[in-house]
């Protein structure tokens, strides 16, 4: 992995994939703002695209999983580029080294899940692992999932791309970051975070509806909140240009 050269000083630009993709999803990104003079990258969490697993597997070690490749790679300030699940590790970086952060993008995510015992969190878990308990491919999986996290304008062609990043991904990973995301709760923190941060839905998003990023940004002192027309959950893949400039537009505010 390599972060690129730091352009001018800037923090490095972090790419966080969700919990059905990987960091392959975002090549066009990263490419998009090197051009741009931003040093950046997309990191495979624990148990994605060939990095090992962790236990225990929670996104607060995930966080500290990525904490400790800043360390290596001697990348001091960041910016978490989160997606997702991406964007609740994010979040936890934060909590765990909020003077390594020095902004945050959270794309289509949430502050919390809620409760493990919950009965929503119980039926998410129950439906996203009962196809692989009855036999099926994570390949069949994402036949069946991912269509419903599309928006209405994506294409064939988006479809499957997604459809194959989520195909990549392990089962036995997809089994431990379908329980971390219930066991995730930063709510407590959002009126502390200091940093600028981009709170991006996505209109036909029915994973993380607009309403609970809108309502996010106004828990967060200072923060911008934005919305993509016509875009669902995986606003990255259905349409990579609009997504990288409404964070194009959030970084040119920095000071």
């Amino acid at each position: 992995m390599s972060a690129g050269s730091n352009s001018a000083d800037r923090p490095t630009l972090i790419f966080l994939h969700g919990i059905g993709g990987t960091a392959a999803g975002f090549a066009s990104h990263v490419a998009s703002f090197r051009d741009r003079g931003w040093p950046a990258f997309a990191w495979d969490q624990p148990g994605y695209g060939g990095s090992p697993l962790i236990e225990p597997y929670e996104l607060a070690d995930v966080a500290r999983t990525l904490l400790a490749l800043l360390d290596r790679e001697g990348i001091e300030r960041c910016i978490p580029v989160g997606h997702s699940m991406g964007g609740m590790v994010a979040q936890e970086l934060y909590a765990l080294a909020p003077q390594r952060v020095a902004a945050m993008v959270l794309a289509h995510t949430s502050p919390a899940f809620g409760s493990a015992q919950g009965d929503f969190q119980r039926r998410f878990v129950e439906q996203r692992t009962r196809p692989l308990d009855e036999g099926m491919t994570m390949a069949q999986v994402a036949q069946r999932v991912v269509p419903g996290m599309l928006g209405p304008l994506s294409s064939e062609r988006q479809q499957q791309a997604a459809c194959a990043l989520m195909a990549s991904v392990p089962a036995a990973t997809y089994r431990k970051a379908v329980g971390a995301l219930v066991n995730f709760d930063q709510r407590a923190q959002l009126g502390s975070i200091t940093v600028p941060t981009l709170c991006l839905a996505a209109e036909a998003d029915q994973v993380a509806a607009p309403a609970v990023l809108e309502k996010m940004a106004s828990k967060i002192p200072g923060a911008r909140y934005a919305c993509l027309p016509g875009l669902g959950h995986l606003a990255p893949i259905e349409d990579p240009q609009a997504f990288c400039a409404a964070i194009e537009g959030f970084l040119g505010g920095l000071s």
